[in-house]
């Protein structure tokens, strides 16, 4: 089961999600999205909360009203966090993530530290988490089918890219030639590269 937010506070609205548990947050390690944006309370158990982020967008461009919800959303997912006073956050990018054999279920590490973010939560704002529970909605999705789908459109668009570029390539080679072969017209054209037959000296023949 995945729980599915809307954060509306800004236009166009962004989509939040996390697991029932960890056996779901397993399976969004597994096979979330490369422009899914992770969020964890920092050294305390909580759910995972993934913000989903718009076509283009990265880690640096999510609004700050945003992050606002975000952090608030997996605070209030979390059992010991909760109750807890200026506690930190966590987020980074889906791809930063790093799992290995040895990890328990829904435990992760990161490939990178420093493209780990950290934000301070003074204390839980219930505005926000009413807010975005208002939202709320549950699914049973099949993670590996929407990645794999996710993928194909992307393949899709990337060659439709591909053959956009080399139609416009096309497209300027040609004109470039025309543009050479009007010059090259032009050169011939001009006056002193003009002959007429007074140019031309010789026996004219005679016709009876």
């Amino acid at each position: 089961m995945v729980f599915y937010f809307i954060s509306n506070v800004v236009s166009p609205p962004y989509t939040l999600y996390m697991g029932f548990d960890k056996n779901e947050n397993e399976e969004l390690i597994r096979w979330g999205w490369p422009e899914d944006v992770w969020f964890h309370v920092d050294k305390l158990s909580s759910a995972h909360v993934y913000l989903r982020l718009h076509a283009g967008e990265t880690i640096d461009d999510i609004p700050q009203a945003v992050i606002e919800d975000c952090v608030q959303l997996v605070k209030a997912n979390s059992i010991q966090g909760n109750k807890q006073n200026n506690l930190d956050v966590v987020y980074t990018m889906w791809s930063n993530l790093k799992k290995t054999a040895s990890m328990d279920v829904g435990q992760v590490g990161f490939h990178k530290d420093k493209d780990v973010k950290k934000v301070r939560v003074e204390k839980r704002i219930n505005e926000i988490v009413n807010r975005l529970n208002k939202t709320k909605t549950e699914e049973q999705p099949d993670f590996r089918a929407l990645r794999e789908d996710r993928d194909r459109k992307e393949r899709e668009n990337q060659r439709r890219l591909q053959q956009e570029q080399k139609q416009k390539e096309k497209e300027d080679e040609k004109r470039k030639q025309e543009q050479a072969e009007v010059r090259s017209y032009s050169t011939l054209m001009k006056s002193e590269n003009m002959q007429t037959n007074k140019d031309f000296e010789g026996d004219d023949d005679d016709f009876m």
